[in-house]
């Protein structure tokens, strides 16, 4: 069976979304961010991303990651595209062309665009929203995205789905990655075919059933 280690108000909501997707079973073994512990290395602290458990599975101290069969894998974008490439169907590549362009919008969202909107998030998780500091972080990440967001609406344009006009790993992961910026509104409102396609993506029920999960975590 498919084991997750991560929990959901984490980069492991994109797995725990895929595998509801692809309707898989699976156990979910609870590691938090040991940042969010005031001492993640004392005797009584729960499982965390600095448990020599955890550690054990993945050096890197990093959430989530995976074990299926004898295979352990991190990188949460990577593993979507592996569990949706494994189990097939619509959501994986049917071609060698799909599966190429699924790889290079996925490395897209992680190297061009979640390096700025996980700022925006993190000004949220801190609740320096309406500090001096905060502002100025979301008003240059914003300016940093405009590129980027040019770019995908120009793509969502001409083509209901990144890839293959259906919804694929490549929505999953891109749609993740612009949730942490989901909060600037403005950005949004002024990419219409991105707010359109990312609604559509946040209507899957697989997506709701996650983020009602993900609401019943402590924060």
């Amino acid at each position: 069976m498919l084991t997750i280690y991560g929990v959901y108000r984490s980069r492991a909501s994109r797995v725990y979304w895929m595998a509801g997707e692809l309707g898989l079973e699976f156990e979910s073994v609870r590691v938090i961010q040991a940042r969010r512990l005031a001492n993640p290395l004392a005797a009584d602290a729960p499982i965390n991303t600095l448990s020599p458990d955890f550690l054990a599975v993945n050096p890197m101290a990093l959430i989530p990651s995976i074990q299926d069969g004898d295979l352990v894998m991190h990188e949460s974008l990577a593993i979507t595209l592996y569990l949706a490439r494994k189990h097939g169907g619509p959501l994986a590549p049917q071609t060698v062309a799909e599966d190429g362009l699924m790889t290079m919008w996925t490395i897209w969202a992680a190297t061009e665009v979640e390096p700025h909107t996980v700022k925006v998030v993190y000004v949220y998780d801190d609740e320096k929203q309406n500090s001096d500091e905060g502002k100025a972080t979301i008003i240059v990440a914003v300016r940093s995205l405009k590129k980027t967001f040019a770019t995908l609406e120009k793509h969502l344009a001409t083509n209901e789905y990144v890839v293959g006009n259906r919804f694929t790993a490549a929505d999953l992961n891109i749609a993740e990655v612009l949730r942490y910026a989901q909060t600037e509104q403005a950005l949004f409102e002024a990419h219409p075919h991105i707010s359109a396609w990312i609604k559509r993506c946040q209507s899957r029920p697989a997506y709701i059933a996650m983020q009602a999960t993900r609401s019943q975590e402590p924060t």
